[in-house]
Order: structure tokens, then sequence, then C-alpha cells
């Protein structure tokens, strides 16, 4: 990649089983960028240009992104994305593409499919950028980062998980996290018009003795609320008194990213004992830490506690920018999290890559 690139992709979450989710909260509010305090921190950079150092972060997105017909488009023009799908598809045993490509779009959007199937786009698209634009993360980004399942995508493209074994951990992880709390017992909530702060007093507020939680801070005064379902709607006419644009429960399947699912998150610990996890080429910004980290027990116990814990993409970005990242892709389906990273960090450049054209745009930007 020549001296025109620095960039930092992110790559989108699972939190919400439904494409009313994140992509549709990114319009709702159009909040005023935050702040950053640009000082440079000890991160590698990978080259220079004329008007000074840039960084680039890869991102990749989670449930809520998805769409029937996604990656046709890179798996029809480039060999790299038809293997990544045929990986898939082996791993898992079954033609998980053919849902991909064809629907039903009630099929897709189960989460034992959506997060295999969203984790295959990004690592198609990151294959066609390695082999049609000479990409190489470990030469060309400063991190990598995903939004709760995002992270899977992010450690496959960085090499610390195989695509296969990603698959399976995905399939895993959906399965254990639908089946961790009975339908209808939990629910999820969108507060937009509120920061993180006030959204998580008021979520200990509703709790009482059930669980209420942030589960997603978004940026852009957007939070999740996550947990029983009763305190869940308490939270959401709480929130209506204390200044909230607008607060909605979300119609979604499961509480995900809060302590209820502690069943999943203990599925998961098993399921990575299984499996082989390297240090990955880039270092990972991690959901639950908002922090760096390459070292595998750490990206392992990372990976357990985000089941139940909060997904800090805010901070994750910000943490970025603040490292010197200038430049954002988000590799894979959809354009939620460019849409978040322009409203978190003032200034940054954010485009998203998961089409045939958008792999053309990106060729180009290396010859200016």
């Amino acid at each position: 990649m020549n001296n025109a690139l620095r960039r930092c992709v992110v790559w989108p979450d699972e939190i919400i089983n439904m494409r009313l989710s994140l992509g549709y909260f990114a319009d709702l509010w159009p909040p005023r960028p935050a702040s950053l305090d640009m000082t440079r921190i000890g991160v590698s950079f990978a080259r220079f240009t004329g008007a000074g150092p840039m960084a680039v972060a890869f991102v990749f997105p989670g449930q809520g992104s998805q769409a029937v017909g996604m990656g046709k488009g890179l798996a029809e023009a480039f060999a790299p994305a038809r293997r990544v799908f045929e990986e898939v598809d082996a791993a898992l045993g079954e033609r998980l593409s053919a849902i991909i490509w064809n629907g039903p779009a009630e099929t897709l959007t189960l989460t034992q499919n959506a997060q295999p199937a969203l984790m295959a786009v990004s690592l198609a698209a990151m294959r066609v950028l390695e082999a049609e634009a000479g990409v190489k993360l470990e030469r060309d980004a400063a991190f990598v980062a995903g939004h709760s399942l995002g992270e899977y995508s992010a450690l496959a493209a960085a090499q610390s998980l195989s695509i296969a074994d990603a698959a399976r951990l995905l399939r895993v992880r959906g399965r254990a996290m639908q089946k961790a709390v009975p339908v209808g017992a939990g629910a999820m909530a969108a507060l937009i018009g509120l920061d993180y702060g006030d959204a998580k007093v008021i979520a200990a507020e509703a709790a009482g003795a059930d669980v209420c939680a942030a589960a997603n801070d978004n940026g852009g005064e957007q939070v999740v609320l996550s947990g029983d379902k009763a305190a869940v709607e308490r939270a959401v006419e709480l929130a209506k008194t204390r200044g909230a644009k607008r607060a909605m429960l979300l119609p979604v399947s499961a509480p995900f990213h809060c302590a209820l699912m502690q069943p999943a998150a203990d599925a998961m610990a098993e399921a990575l004992a299984k499996v082989s996890v390297k240090q990955p080429c880039v270092p990972l910004v991690a959901n639950v830490l908002a922090q760096p980290i390459d070292d595998p027990a750490s990206i392992v116990r990372s990976l357990v506690a985000q089941v139940t814990g909060t997904v800090r993409w805010r901070e994750s970005v910000l943490l970025m920018a603040q490292a010197g990242v200038t430049t954002f892709y988000e590799v894979g389906a959809g354009r939620v999290l460019t849409g978040l990273i322009k409203r978190i960090a003032q200034g940054a450049n954010a485009s998203a890559i998961g089409t045939p054209d958008d792999v053309v745009k990106f060729k180009a930007t290396l010859s200016v």
C-alpha cells in the first residue's frame, strides 16, 4: 500500500438482531461530534505523507448490518471473496452463502446465521483488499476493531483466528445468546440524546432487583440498554423525563450484552478453549476494555467478557483517534460504523468497503 494510505477501519457488532438497530439509530439524532485531544501515544504508525503522519484503522460491523444479497457482488467479481464464502460453508457444514445471497430475510436475521454471515462478508471484502489493492494490515494499520461480533471479524482479518474457527465460534455464540434468556423475559431499548453517564444512572435506578445495564455506548448520544423486560421498560419511561430525545424498546429476541447473558459467556469460554488464538498482526481495540490488546490470553478473556459486558464503541473510537488514527475503513456489510465514527471523532475520515464499487474507489485513493 502506498504512502497515501494510513487509515483506521472498524468492524460492526451483533448487538441487535434487526436492521432497525444501529443503522436506524445513526440517522435518528445528529449530535455534535466530540472534541478530541489529538495527543499522540506510543503507537507504531505506518507511513508519512507530505501532509504529516496519518494512521489507519480497519473496523468491522456487527449485527443489524445484515441484508439479503450482501457480499454477492464481491463473490461474483473476485475469486478471493468466493473462497471465503466456500470456507465458511465448509466450516459450518451447510450453504450459509445461499441464505446470505438469497434469503429469506427472516432466516438470515436469526442470530445464529447473522453472526457468521456478517463475518463472512467482512473477510471476503478484506481478502479482496489484500489481493486487489495490496493491503497488508501489519504494515498499513495501527489498529483493528469490531462492534460486538465484529471483533471476531477483526481477529480473523488480523490472523489471530482462522476464518473457519471464527465461523464456528460465531455459530456457537449466536445460538448461546439466543438460548440464554427465554423469549419475552428480556428486552433492549435505545436512548437517543443522552450521554453514556446519564444512561447508566437511569439504568441503575430502573433496575431495582432486576437487571438493567448499558449494553452499547455507540457514541453520538446513542446508548442501548439491556436487561429484564420490566426494568428496561421502567428505564424507557425514566429516560423520557430526563431529557432523552427518543427512548424506545427495540424489536429484538434477546437482551444482549448484560448479566442475563452469563450462560452464553460460559458457552463461549468453553468454545474458545478449544481453538487456537494467535497474536494478531495488529493490535485489537477490545470492546470491553476500549484499549488495544494483542496477547492471546487477554483476547480470549475479553471475548468472553464481551458477551455480558458493555460494547464501549465511543471510547474505542476516541482511543484510536487520540492515538493518531485519522482514517477509518469499515469493512463488510453496511455503513453503520462509518456514520457513528463521524459523529464521535471530529475531523476523522471514515468510509465503508463492502461492494466491488467500494473496492474501485479505495484503489483510486492509493494513486492520489
